[in-house]
């Protein structure tokens, strides 16, 4: 496969090694080179990632929340077009990627990668169990500890898995190795208020570095002779925000600025660990997090001691405005990538899938990738030629938002999230959605819905053609899984 040196000339080189970080709640001004102005955090690996790669302004998630973000990295695909319509998974529910559908795992998979998934599932698995009972709440006593765990990574393209089935402080609390626990959740413990089975050396302090373990250990593995995948999901800085005890008092700013640093260590160590084992030059390390910053943060404190996490947009996790979903990204790829570049261009997680294709030179599954357009380009300096007219952007809560090129049209009266003004929380009167210029006012302060009715028409004709193909990119129309999807919510308390 021909690529492009940006120290050479063209040559032959095998297929590049790929490593996707994905950080948690980690908001696009928690990076210091994305927020030098109103960032407090120092975060110096992943900076120098940046000065040795790429960093892209306007990159999003798909969702302001994590379960429907990772469905998307893994697939290429709207998590909305699935049945989860709103909210995330928990710990025990079962797996959200239905059987045969193809992940980014399974496509270099076959292209003879060796693949793992390192750290946070949370896209749902088949929990074993001791009787035909479902699962009830977070401490079910019901869990068969010694069986076997189906509709996992294992079984979505991964050779190899190690981590938890969800989010840090949601139930069991107990590692996974492929598809078995790692022990017995034979006591009960609480990281946060979720209540339930856990092993009993099992603590959420650990759980970050072992997973930075468990990556180099991955990595120390490979050989020159077979290109690899690594998908690390860490756990952080998601609650419970526990750094450890030599990152606790360094950020000044509390324990999340402490955590935020911890994690930007790990990235490092990770890096370095790609280097040290030679795979440095044709790897692409591409860092980037599942939405914006969590009120768990407590972002007003952080921002009384001006550090904003995110930036100068509104919003954070959960919501529709762009706090919520654009999203650090940065890459580093020295075979291709030119050091110290940046990029404007509208991305999205969803694209992982057909960039890692056009990376390898093979062609996206024609029923996979819905959703997905390589940015191969941008990382060459280069424009992405899409296919697709605009981003679909969707809230916790299950609002719609649509942008293409300047304009954001939303769905939502307020954040469509969780920042006030909640929609309930709305004053009668107010426009029945919102339209901003985003290069003019990325804060989205605004409304420009009622003067622009040519432009909210075309958006929303776009939204719903979108919706209704059952993909966003070119290609036969396909099918979303449920029949009716609800373009206008109504606000819930």
């Amino acid at each position: 496969m021909p690529i492009r040196n940006v120290n050479a000339e063209t040559v032959e080189i095998r297929p590049p090694n790929i490593v996707l970080i994905l950080a948690d709640d980690l908001g696009y001004g928690d990076i210091q080179c994305l927020n030098p102005d109103k960032g407090k955090i120092a975060t110096p690996a992943i900076d120098r990632l940046a000065q040795q790669g790429i960093r892209f302004t306007d990159a999003h998630s798909t969702s302001s929340v994590c379960t429907p973000t990772r469905y998307s990295i893994l697939t290429g695909r709207y998590n909305w077009r699935t049945t989860l319509q709103r909210f995330v998974l928990y710990g025990y529910s079962p797996p959200m990627i239905e059987e045969g559908r193809p992940t980014v795992a399974d496509l270099l998979k076959r292209e003879g990668y060796a693949t793992a998934a390192i750290g946070k599932w949370h896209v749902g698995m088949n929990i074993p169990l001791t009787d035909d009972r479902p699962v009830k709440g977070h401490n079910p006593q019901n869990i068969d500890w010694s069986g076997t765990i189906s509709g996992g990574p294992t079984e979505r393209g991964f050779d190899y898995y190690f981590g938890i089935s969800a989010s840090l402080d949601m139930t069991p609390y107990i590692y996974i190795e492929n598809d078995r626990f790692v022990g017995e959740g034979s006591v009960v413990k609480a990281f946060g208020f979720r209540k339930g089975p856990a092993e009993p050396d099992f603590e959420a302090v650990d759980v970050l570095p072992m997973t930075a373990s468990k990556t180099i250990e991955f990595i120390n593995g490979q050989s020159a002779s077979k290109p690899f995948f690594a998908y690390v999901a860490l756990t952080s800085p998601h609650t419970p925000v526990v750094p450890s005890k030599e990152w606790e008092g360094k950020s000044e700013l509390g324990r999340y600025g402490d955590f935020v640093m911890q994690t930007d260590a790990v990235v490092g160590e990770i890096v370095d660990a790609i280097d040290a084992a030679g795979f440095g030059d044709n790897t692409l390390v591409l860092f980037t997090s599942d939405n914006g910053c969590s009120k768990t943060a407590k972002i007003p404190d952080l921002q009384s001691k001006g550090h904003y996490p995110s930036a100068h947009l509104r919003g954070s996790k959960g919501d529709l405005w762009d706090g919520g979903h654009r999203i650090p990204m940065i890459a580093r790829w020295p075979a291709v990538i030119a050091p110290g570049s940046v990029s404007d261009e509208l991305i999205c997680q969803s694209d992982c899938m057909a960039t890692f294709a056009d990376m390898i030179d093979v062609r996206v599954p024609e029923n996979a990738g819905e959703d997905s357009v390589s940015f191969l380009p941008a990382l060459r300096g280069q424009s992405i030629q899409s296919s697709r007219a605009g981003l679909i952007h969707h809230s916790i809560d299950g609002y719609f938002s649509y942008r293409q090129g300047k304009w954001k049209l939303l769905l939502a009266k307020g954040s469509g999230g969780l920042t006030s003004p909640r929609e309930y929380e709305v004053s009668g009167g107010s426009p029945i959605a919102q339209l901003y210029d985003m290069e003019a006012d990325p804060g989205e302060s605004n409304n420009l819905y009622e003067s622009n009715p040519e432009v909210v028409k075309r958006l929303l004709e776009q939204l719903t053609s979108d919706i209704e193909r059952g993909r966003s990119t070119e290609g036969a129309p396909a099918k979303n899984d449920i029949e009716n999807i609800v373009l206008w919510k109504q606000p819930k308390k």
